[in-house]
């Protein structure tokens, strides 16, 4: 089994890019005009998991992480200023025994939760691709904002999808008292020995708004 994911990372990070990835994007979509002093944009991921590796992975055991972060800056002054951040996980993963897909989106504080079951993968794009509305809003006065969305899709390893498992049962809450959140498990500073060999399955992709005036 080792030399098998040995193998096959080396297979997949020297492999060139298929067309599903160069089409895979982030998308960001403004409220209208009126609305953007009080109303979120709205983030949408297209085709990020429907690479053909990647959907091998998800069936063989590999759960897939999606890390959005979005920002909000403002271009006043010499230099663009962060005012605001947000970000969540959605973990996907199969279940062999049960042959399903399930979704879970963990917020900020590593609370999960449910977005689906599926046996279909079609259903697994539906869902990541539906747009989500962040809890981000411009600085309440006048400014010139845009926002900024980015996307960290990786593969994490058959040791991290025990851990999700155990996690959403609950059975890792006593393990992660003090610094680290219920969530740490899985949503921080995941570096595995799988998601180096395989480091063509972690990709990034990033989209910013236009420039827009916000008015008190």
């Amino acid at each position: 089994m080792r030399s098998l994911v040995l193998t096959a990372g080396f297979l997949l990070s020297t492999a060139a890019p298929t067309p599903a990835q160069r089409s895979a994007r982030v998308q960001i979509q403004l409220p209208p005009a009126e609305l953007r002093a009080v109303e979120p944009p709205r983030v949408r991921a297209v085709r990020v998991l429907s690479d053909a590796r990647l959907r091998d992975l998800l069936r063989n055991g590999f759960p897939a992480r999606l890390h959005w972060r979005v920002e909000v800056w403002s271009t006043r002054g010499w230099f663009d200023d962060l005012k605001g951040a947000v970000e969540w996980d959605v973990i996907v993963r199969y279940e062999p025994l049960e042959r399903r897909y399930e979704i879970v989106r963990i917020d900020a504080e590593g609370n999960p939760t449910p977005l689906g079951r599926t046996e279909n993968f079609a259903n697994v794009e539906a869902t990541i691709e539906r747009p989500q509305q962040p809890p981000i809003l411009p600085p309440q006065r006048r400014d010139r904002v845009y926002y900024n969305a980015a996307l960290d899709v990786e593969m994490l390893s058959v040791s991290d999808l025990d851990e999700v498992e155990r996690w959403l049962r609950g059975e890792l809450r006593p393990a992660v008292r003090g610094q680290r959140n219920p969530g740490t498990a899985v949503t921080r500073g995941v570096r595995t020995v799988v998601a180096r060999l395989l480091g063509a399955e972690k990709r990034h992709y990033e989209a910013r708004s236009v420039r827009f005036d916000i008015s008190p």
